[in-house]
């Protein structure tokens, strides 16, 4: 038990428990140091290697925040099992809340995952005319949710997942060359 509090309690049965307890805390901040230093040089590594492929910098931001808080979770459950708390109800909680957000938010990581594979793929570009859906215009915007074209009754959003789930037709597209992909 962490401190406990009885009413025999003296000044220094507070202080034995405390240096007992002393090492959990050293080892917890230890990790917690170890993790910054990972979070740094992982964020660094990804970043690096997501911009030699010439993701789109809210692909990048995206990654990175993931594995930001993938990492931290994990050193969180980590510190909170070296503090002498039982992790595995938590870490079960974790796990069904996790199926149940995913369940629930189907679509959206749907639309998100669809959104970035079109940015680091990019099966076609801002500017590019394109028919999807019945709908027909220039690619004005791509992001992680939809992609935005003009017609000629306005801005259309189409969510990302129609376009891996529906036929694209690219109306005006220049073929890309093997020197454009490097």
């Amino acid at each position: 038990m962490l401190f406990a509090a009885t009413e025999e309690n003296t000044p220094q049965d507070w202080q034995s428990q405390f240096q007992d307890f002393l090492p959990e805390i050293i080892s917890s901040a230890v990790i917690l140091a170890v993790t910054w230093l990972i979070v740094l040089v992982i964020v660094r590594i990804v970043r690096r290697v997501l911009e030699s492929q010439n993701a789109d910098v809210s692909v990048i931001d995206f990654i990175v925040k993931m594995t930001k808080g993938v990492i931290w979770s994990c050193a969180i459950i980590t510190v909170l099992g070296t503090l002498g708390i039982d992790v595995a109800a938590l870490v079960g909680g974790l796990g069904l809340t996790g199926f149940a957000l995913g369940f629930a938010l189907k679509d959206i990581v749907s639309n998100v995952l669809s959104g970035m594979l079109l940015l680091i793929y990019q099966p076609f570009e801002r500017q590019d005319r394109i028919k999807v859906s019945g709908w027909e215009g220039v690619v004005t915007d791509i992001d992680l949710r939809y992609t935005t074209i003009e017609t000629s009754n306005g801005l259309v959003l189409i969510p990302n997942s129609n376009l891996f789930t529906t036929p694209v037709e690219l109306l005006n597209v220049q073929p890309k060359t093997a020197t454009d992909s490097k």
